[in-house]
C-alpha cells in the first residue's frame, strides 16, 4: 500500500514560511536541515498524518531556484513512500515510466530518494522515498 510521505513546497525563505505556520496555525517546524546535494534548506511540519517540506534554494542553480524564479514557489512535488526506491525504478523504468533519476540519492531525513519526470501523464514531480531505513543502514 503506497501512502504519501510529505508535499514539498518551494519559498524563498524557510524562515518566513517557519513564521507563518506558527503565526497561522500555531505549529512548529520539527527541524531544519541543509541537504547540500540538492542545493536546498529544508523545513518541515507535521500536519497531523502529512508533513509538509518547505524548500528553500541555498544557490543560484538549485533545482528549487529554477522553480522559483519561473513559478515564483509553491507546490513543487508529492512524496510517495516506497519500501525499496531501486527495485522501484526499476520496474517503472520497464513499465516506460519516464524518470529523472536512474539510481536512488541521498535526500533529506537522511533517506534514499529519487524523482519521476513530471513529463508523466500525472504532469507532477513525484519524489520517491525509501522507508526501509536511512542512508547509512543501506
Amino acid at each position: 500500500m503506497l501512502k504519501i510521505d510529505h508535499i514539498g513546497i518551494a519559498v524563498p525563505s524557510v524562515e518566513e514560511a517557519k513564521k507563518f505556520v506558527k503565526d497561522a496555525f500555531g505549529l512548529e517546524m520539527e527541524e531544519i536541515e541543509i541537504v547540500a546535494s540538492q542545493k536546498v534548506k529544508v523545513g518541515r511540519v507535521r500536519f497531523e498524518n502529512i508533513i509538509l517540506e518547505f524548500l528553500e534554494p541555498t544557490a543560484p542553480n538549485s533545482p528549487i531556484s529554477g522553480f522559483i524564479e519561473k513559478r515564483g514557489g509553491g507546490l513543487h512535488h508529492i512524496a510517495i513512500s516506497v519500501e525499496n526506491v531501486k527495485g522501484t525504478l526499476k520496474s517503472l523504468k520497464e513499465k516506460g515510466v519516464s524518470l529523472i533519476d536512474g539510481e536512488p540519492r541521498g535526500g533529506a531525513a537522511y533517506k534514499w530518494i529519487a524523482f519521476l519526470s513530471p513529463k508523466n501523464p500525472a504532469k507532477t514531480l513525484i519524489e520517491l522515498v525509501e522507508t526501509k531505513g536511512g542512508i547509512d543502514e543501506n
